[in-house]
């Protein structure tokens, strides 16, 4: 095959590779490189019958299983941007998405999902009927349609992921094809996945951290299982065990589930030998009590955004010897920390760190402005990234991570923006005002609102308004929300309040 250039040919050049080779596996449901490849060519083929091409949006919200990755290949391959969501974003949250990125095509499971897409004029598909377009039982297999003529270039949108940011609504992230094809060449030359590998997801499609799984598994041969949310609590050990899993890319939650596990099963050891981990970073004893518990096991923490993908990886147990940092910048990409005038600082100065290389993603969607502020060029070069987080870099160029903007934190492994949650609360009927404290230590975010409803309401409601793994997992009353000189919440004043509502309540 000739230079990979588009997501689709990762696939191609695995399936010309391993053919036989399990690819992606989902409960007992096993695909191979090659069934990839011919099921994303068959989606491809009615994609293209549906008019569906070159720049045009896909819009996937289906359960985590086959269908997703054969869909996001057929995408790329007419040249479609796809945007893969939970399963469970629906209603206003849906409503947003299918608002801003106007999407040609929409499938879904939830039938007033489909509704909503139809009511827009959006074409609505089934997954169970593309289910048999991809996967066509023997002997029943459709004739082959045309493709576009043309392939999309390098430089087209390939994928617009939703995440969250300062504004009470979720943006997206452009991603192009060279951008994408960049970044997991660039992972996989740190992480080194190996074709022997199974590399067990327990996280969900929807979350770049999960689906770059299935591409690093079709540039390694790595053979990718895919488990759910609900499989990473109790189900994680045993389903680890008997997947043979060697790979478990894990945030917080998961390795610290996967701890608390290991300790009361004796018995029972994964066959694991590399963990990585992002969303946030795994504490030091989580990571010390999972190599502790399996021999051999090796670490490699990263930090990243959406924005750039992956910025720095360490290198295998590099935490042992320099705790607290995060790593090197990825190979080809560069690092920087600059004071509050973008010119850059010494090595041991805290300042904002910035991307800068092909990983640094196209901007957002239709946000022109929030595109120029936080990716702006310097010198004519490579785009930079302003990523609002701080940090500083050592002597030999290891990054150490400090915090994030004030507006966003990650809870459960992912990026929730404080505007959003308070926005969704407001909109709770009886709510006068809303406040969420970002998770500190091992406390989770706590939402506090000035309401006549009770807590465990307000949590439900909300549940209507944004994505579960949004919602917070406490809601305190209070009588008023205190505030600073200049009129915002005092978020410190605040957190003694909880505390004493805390107390008070006992």
């Amino acid at each position: 095959m000739s230079e990979i250039t588009l997501l689709h040919q990762l696939l191609d050049a695995a399936a010309a590779s391993w053919p036989e080779r399990p690819a992606v596996t989902r409960q007992q449901t096993t695909t191979t490189f090659a069934g990839l490849r011919d099921a994303g060519h068959r989606l491809a083929q009615w994609l293209h019958s549906q008019g569906i091409g070159r720049g045009q949006r896909v819009v996937i919200a289906v359960p985590t299983g086959p269908l997703v990755p054969a869909l996001v290949f057929a995408a790329s391959r007419v040249g479609a941007p796809f945007s893969v969501l939970h399963e469970h974003v629906r209603g206003r949250p849906l409503d947003h998405v299918l608002d801003d990125c106007e999407p040609s095509l929409v499938v879904a499971e939830d039938p007033a999902s489909r509704a909503a897409a139809q009511a827009r004029g959006i074409i609505a598909a089934e997954p169970a009927h593309l289910l048999k377009v991809a996967f066509p039982e023997p002997g029943t297999e459709p004739a082959a349609g045309p493709l576009p003529a043309a392939e999309p270039l390098p430089v087209d949108p390939v994928c617009l992921i939703y995440t969250s940011g300062t504004t009470s609504l979720p943006k997206a992230v452009v991603s192009t094809h060279q951008q994408v094809v960049f970044a997991v060449r660039a992972i996989q030359q740190v992480l080194e996945y190996r074709t022997d590998d199974v590399v067990y997801c327990p996280l969900p499609l929807s979350f770049d951290y999960g689906l770059y799984q299935i591409f690093l598994g079709a540039v390694s041969g790595a053979h990718t299982v895919l488990g759910s949310a609900a499989e990473a609590g109790p189900l994680l050990l045993r389903n680890l065990v008997e997947s043979k899993a060697t790979v478990l890319p894990a945030v917080p939650s998961a390795a610290e589930s996967l701890v608390w596990l290991l300790k009361r099963a004796t018995d029972s050891r994964p066959a694991l030998r590399l963990v990585t981990n992002t969303g946030a970073a795994l504490s030091t004893g989580t990571i010390d009590a999972l190599r502790a518990a399996i021999p051999g096991l090796r670490a490699q923490v990263m930090y990243g955004l959406t924005e750039c993908k992956r910025a720095v990886i360490m290198p295998p147990d590099g935490d042992l010897d320099r705790p607290g940092s995060c790593g090197l910048p990825l190979p080809g990409t560069e690092i920087l920390i600059v004071d509050e005038e973008g010119e850059p600082v010494p090595p041991g100065t805290v300042g904002e760190i910035v991307v800068r290389g092909p990983n640094v993603m196209a901007g957002y969607w239709r946000r022109p402005d929030l595109t120029a502020q936080r990716f702006p060029h310097r010198d004519g070069l490579f785009p930079e990234l302003r990523t609002g987080d701080y940090g500083h870099l050592d002597e030999d160029g290891y990054l150490y991570f400090s915090g994030r903007r004030d507006d966003l934190y990650k809870e459960r492994g992912f990026r929730v923006s404080a505007t959003e949650v308070e926005a969704a609360a407001h909109r709770v009927p009886g709510v006068v005002s809303a406040a969420v404290l970002p998770p500190e230590g091992r406390r989770p975010a706590i939402l506090a609102v000035v309401a006549a409803a009770s807590g465990e309401e307000i949590l439900d409601r909300m549940r209507e308004e944004i994505e579960e793994f949004k919602v917070p997992r406490r809601c305190v009353v209070v009588e008023r929300l205190p505030l600073s000189g200049n009129g915002k919440v005092d978020r410190k004043a605040l957190a003694a309040v909880v505390d004493e509502h805390t107390r008070t309540a006992r």
